[in-house]
């Protein structure tokens, strides 16, 4: 979850792009110019008036505040993670978010690395590994992410698709078998398993953990259900971030409460997913219903955290819901009738395309206009 505003109202309360600052001496204090225009004096008392474009957000909240609050939140869910998992999370979550900071330092602008999107990006992509993955994929896929998915665009605020997303959508690409090799929870959460410790492009050998099928590889390929209990509390085999989908929901609460996410992305998603799921499951009940498909996968993760980048997701509120109804419907296509067993990445891909268009078509009409006059009479 890349934040690149500060809070706002409504749906206009984004700003792509690092928010600028300008100070002027102005007597003997000094005089903070918000993005509307203020007028100060200059050291010589000529009167200086400072313009800059809109939207004109006034906001305490800075760029680095933001990021570092939603880093705070995803505590939680790293520990979870490595209850579960044992110290091999924390391994591959510190592997990918290496690998972003890294890249960050090299290519991205001066002092970006302390604003916090880089830690974000690696705790996101780590999120959505399997524990086993060897470390220098998590890394690679860090560096590709940061690289290919936030700097090629500009960096912060400019990038078209959610960078966390994008890095493990080449992890999928490149390393479709790792990619999707999942070990058993582990005994103790001390433990590291073999695998992480695989060499670059080379065999790993045997690997002394034994793997389990996801609740949703269960599902579509041996039509077998998974206790609902488990579901909820993450006691189940999958990604790192399919572990903790309680906590995930409360830690977005709190993110919605501070209005550093936009809720009825989430919402939207939940809704969709569960309608259209409880549809097709009292047309063929062989299909799994909704809570099933509400609690399974990365559908929490991905809609708490990664669809409401603030960057790759819609302006206006209108948007917001079409964006997360798209994502939602998307995700029920790829999980039935799909060849993967997940889909909530790619959906959330495929929408972030098409966010550029949902802001055209749903733009309020400019004050003054006929349009305008139309919708206020």
């Amino acid at each position: 979850m890349n934040v690149d505003r500060g809070a706002g109202d409504g749906g206009h309360e984004r700003l792509r792009g690092e928010p600028e600052r300008r100070r002027e001496a102005d007597g003997g204090g000094d005089r903070e110019a918000g993005g509307s225009g203020a007028s100060g004096a200059s050291a010589s008392g000529t009167p200086r008036l400072h313009l800059a474009p809109s939207p004109h957000i006034h906001s305490p909240d800075s760029t680095p505040r933001i990021m570092w609050t939603v880093v705070a939140t995803l505590v939680p869910v790293i520990a979870a993670s490595t209850w579960f998992f044992g110290l091999s999370a924390l391994l591959v979550l510190a592997a990918a978010t290496l690998g972003c900071l890294i890249i960050e330092r090299t290519l991205g602008e001066r002092g970006s690395v302390g604003d916090g999107s880089a830690v974000i990006t690696g705790l996101l992509l780590g999120l959505t590994l399997p524990a086993g993955i060897p470390l220098w994929m998590a890394f690679l896929g860090g560096a590709f992410a940061i690289g290919f998915g936030k700097l090629i665009f500009g960096g912060l605020g400019q990038n078209i698709f959610n960078p966390a997303l994008l890095g493990r959508a080449f992890l999928q690409a490149a390393f479709p078998t790792a990619l999707t090799t999942w070990p058993a929870l582990a005994e103790r959460w001390t433990h590291i398993y073999a695998s992480n410790l695989a060499l670059p492009l080379l065999s790993p050998g045997k690997v002394d953990v034994v793997t389990m099928a996801t609740p949703l590889g269960l599902m579509k390929f041996e039509h077998q259900g998974t206790d609902l209990l488990k579901l909820a509390i993450g006691n189940t085999g999958g990604s790192l971030g399919e572990t903790a989908g309680v906590l995930i929901l409360v830690c977005g609460a709190y993110l919605a409460w501070k209005r550093y996410l936009n809720w009825r992305i989430p919402v939207a998603i939940f809704a969709a997913v569960a309608a259209l799921s409880a549809l097709l499951h009292a047309v063929r009940p062989s299909l799994p219903g909704a809570p099933f498909m509400l609690l399974s996968g990365g559908l929490i993760l991905g809609a708490v955290y990664m669809a409401t980048d603030m960057v790759t997701s819609p302006v206006t509120n209108l948007g917001s819901w079409i964006f997360g109804l798209g994502i939602g419907l998307i995700t029920v296509v790829i999980r039935l009738w799909g060849g993967l067993a997940e889909g909530v990445m790619y959906s959330i891909l495929f929408m972030n395309a098409l966010v550029p268009f949902i802001d055209q078509a749903t733009r309020p009409a400019t004050f003054g206009t006929r349009a305008a006059r139309k919708e206020t009479a």
